[in-house]
């Protein structure tokens, strides 16, 4: 079961759809942003991404004109679009992070919660899976990994663990990792310790950091003038690349100006912190707590 998408209303409002425009979803999932955005389209035209094949099933129940469904990562944006004879569109939606189907579908694992095999991978067809990180990198890429995706405090002493660990028996299954961390984990913490380690593997699995990157600095070229991006970001990694590519149009460093000393940027923050979910949402749907949501309109 798919659960309610996040912060839907900030989502669409952050859109501010145009019923004849044509808007993208980089992350379909379940499709609840996309069914909301049909529903207030009118000569429109929608287009989604994702390489799920859980989305795929989803989006064949959506029988729609106005509907495209894409199955590659968001990556490739601007060169499916045109493949889709889209050269500008008026607004891009972005749910980034892994849904919470692929959290509660055991076999993927992608949780804590159950035992499965290591796998992670969004893509299911697609190259290595956790197991494979665990198991082939060394003990100076799982420390970097864990201590930069992860932000695990002993990321050091967790890569030596795991590493020592695999030498007598592979780590091919959520207790097997698990069982290699536990005693590294401070007490009454150890499923908020798991979940870093897991988010860190995650991501590298998938590539997460360099997709959204990606995907953000083609933007600027398939936003139509006042297109809107919105992005929802479920931890700081994420939110600080977005945050910066809409503050300055680039990852690090300072905005370049012109001769003159006006910024050049292609995007303006039309929500100056990020919006976060009420209580109620929260408690209604827990997967709503980390999210951060960002607009910005093409300049």
């Amino acid at each position: 079961m798919y659960h309610d998408p996040v912060m839907l209303t900030q989502c669409l409002d952050g859109l501010a759809i145009d019923p004849d425009g044509i808007y993208v979803d980089v992350t379909f999932g379940g499709g609840g942003h996309s069914r909301a955005i049909l529903e207030r389209l009118d000569k429109g035209r929608l287009l989604v991404f994702d390489q799920d094949e859980d989305a795929r099933a989803n989006a064949q129940t959506i029988e729609d004109q106005r509907f495209t469904f894409i199955d590659v990562n968001f990556r490739h944006l601007k060169k499916y679009l045109r493949h889709h004879g889209v050269r500008q569109v008026n607004g891009i939606l972005g749910d980034l992070g892994v849904s919470s189907h692929q959290f509660d579908t055991a076999e993927r694992g992608f949780s804590t919660r159950f035992e499965a095999d290591l796998d992670m991978r969004m893509n299911t067809s697609a190259g290595m899976s956790a197991r494979d990180v665990l198991n082939d990198y060394s003990e100076e890429q799982l420390h970097k990994i864990f201590g930069m995706y992860g932000e695990v405090q002993n990321a050091r002493t967790a890569a030596a663990a795991v590493v020592t660990a695999r030498a007598n028996h592979p780590i091919n299954t959520v207790n097997d990792l698990k069982t290699v961390l536990a005693r590294l984990a401070q007490r009454g913490r150890e499923n908020k310790y798991f979940a870093q380690v897991f988010q860190a593997v995650r991501i590298e699995v998938n590539d997460e950091m360099g997709a959204l990157q990606d995907f953000l600095e083609q933007v600027p070229d398939v936003l139509a003038p006042n297109g809107r991006l919105v992005v929802m970001s479920y931890h700081s990694l994420e939110d600080r690349l977005v945050k910066n590519f809409i503050a300055k149009g680039k990852f690090h460093g300072e905005v370049e100006k012109d001769f003159f000393g006006n910024e050049l940027k292609p995007l303006r923050g039309i929500t100056r912190k990020p919006t976060e979910a009420s209580a109620e949402e929260v408690a209604r749907n827990p997967r709503a707590r980390s999210a951060k949501l960002r607009v910005a309109a093409k300049i």
